[in-house]
């Protein structure tokens, strides 16, 4: 009995060191390409929200704490030709239905919101989800591209705002404006400094 219950650990012992190990391996393999997917992912977001650059935004970024704020938000600067023409702004709001969302905002060199790029989200799918082309459509008060955030009210028009809120995703659409009222106000900062 004594014996059968050693040779059990025993046994327990190897095979979980075993799988540990494995595991192990496997995050080595998968860490670099997976860092390397991201870096890529928010590369082309970057370059799908911000004017034309001719800059490296991500060798330049730094980070910007938004006014009220204590959490820093990551700004990439595009310049061309050396003269700043907008930025991206990885923003996030935790007001979401489902959780936090992240996000890449892009502005011009006057403030107005040129796009985004939906990073991250665990919202309702056919609902909150639809952020990702709800914000851009031209229907209705929907689209943020184009609006300043210095002279428009960011928020739903449920609550007074100029932007229609997701059909049946009010919350989600809360957060999407927050997140981006966060990024607008780091921009802004971004763009004191000039």
């Amino acid at each position: 009995m004594k014996s059968t219950l050693v040779n059990m650990v025993l046994s327990l012992g190897i095979i979980t060191i075993i799988a540990a190990a494995l595991l192990a391996g496997v995050y080595t393999t998968t860490k670099e390409p997976i860092s390397a997917a991201q870096l890529n992912k928010q590369v082309e977001a970057i370059k799908a929200v911000t004017p034309a650059f001719d800059n490296d935004p991500v060798s330049e970024a730094i980070e910007i704490t938004p006014e009220g704020e204590s959490t820093p938000l990551k700004v990439f600067p595009a310049k061309m030709g050396g003269q700043l023409v907008g930025a991206a702004v990885e923003s996030y709001s935790s007001q979401g239905f489902s959780g936090d969302i992240k996000l890449i905002y892009g502005f011009d060199a006057d403030g107005n919101i040129t796009g985004y790029a939906v990073m991250q989200h665990a919202e309702t799918p056919g609902l909150g989800a639809k952020m990702d082309e709800w914000f851009r459509s031209p229907e209705g008060h929907r689209s943020v591209i184009g609006l300043n955030p210095a002279t428009s009210n960011l928020t739903v028009s449920k609550d007074g705002g100029d932007v229609d809120a997701i059909t049946a995703a009010t919350i989600t659409s809360r957060a999407f404006l927050d997140a981006l009222t966060r990024a607008a106000s780091a921009f802004a900062q971004l763009s004191a400094q000039k």
